[in-house]
């Protein structure tokens, strides 16, 4: 997340600076590693322009609260949308292989290695 992005954003501005953003992702990172979780910084490009569900490109305003993908029909909150495309990208960075059928995923490799993450800690 880069916070001197966000507080170009004068509406956005002051409550991100009151926020702590700094000791937020410190803490996180913390408490992620004293519980032997992996805690990663997943890039936010296009997570929520991006169909979670077929990967194909949805342009939309910051106003359009819906995801509605021309593509497959896929329709959800833009929200959902976008965290469905972060997890997918943590796990990507991860090196996890999903077995979309089952749900399962398995750890299989170093997040930093792509040079991507500050934020993971390995056990």
């Amino acid at each position: 997340m880069k916070i001197a992005n966000l507080v170009k954003n004068h509406h956005l501005a002051k409550s991100i600076s009151d926020a702590s953003w700094y000791q937020f992702t410190e803490w996180l990172e913390y408490y992620a590693k004293s519980h032997g979780i992996a805690c990663i910084a997943v890039p936010p490009h296009f997570t929520s322009q991006n169909c979670s569900s077929c990967g194909q490109t949805v342009k939309k305003s910051l106003s359009v609260r819906t995801h509605k993908c021309p593509h497959c029909g896929y329709i959800a909150d833009r929200d959902h949308n976008a965290a469905k495309n972060i997890l997918a990208k943590g796990l990507e960075m991860l090196g996890a292989i999903v077995n979309s059928t089952e749900g399962h995923s398995e750890p299989g490799g170093n997040p930093k290695a792509t040079g991507e993450s500050d934020l993971w800690r390995a056990q």
